[in-house]
């Protein structure tokens, strides 16, 4: 319920997110159906998804990258927390802010090129 919250579009769904995260916009506005629509706990990133977010960077992704794998065919599986995503436990909110902090390709927050 909370990333359904997350979703917002000025005329036919306006808000403000939960917990301080982005406003992510709605898919249908979003670049390319290579950019994921929102983050959750377990993240699969094909190689064309990590290639559109910029992932890996091993300067700024060592901490996720310490709990991704990758895939057969160039992509990656990223957890962004040890155990499920619970976001009344602060440092797993902490964890979600700064991933939508790196990747603000991630739900269409950056304009198009």
């Amino acid at each position: 319920m909370e990333m359904a919250g997350q979703t917002i579009d000025p005329v036919h769904k306006p808000g403000f997110p939960p917990r301080g995260l982005p406003a992510l916009n709605l898919p249908k506005h979003i670049r390319s159906p290579a950019i994921p629509h929102h983050l959750g706990w377990l993240n699969y990133w094909s190689a064309a998804t990590a290639q559109a977010i910029g992932f890996p960077d091993p300067a700024r992704d060592a901490d996720l990258l310490s709990r991704a794998r990758p895939t057969a065919t160039g992509g990656w599986v990223v957890r962004l927390t040890e155990t499920p995503l619970d976001l009344d436990t602060p440092v797993h909110l902490e964890a979600l802010l700064r991933a939508y902090e790196r990747f603000p390709e991630i739900g269409g927050r950056v304009p198009p090129r």
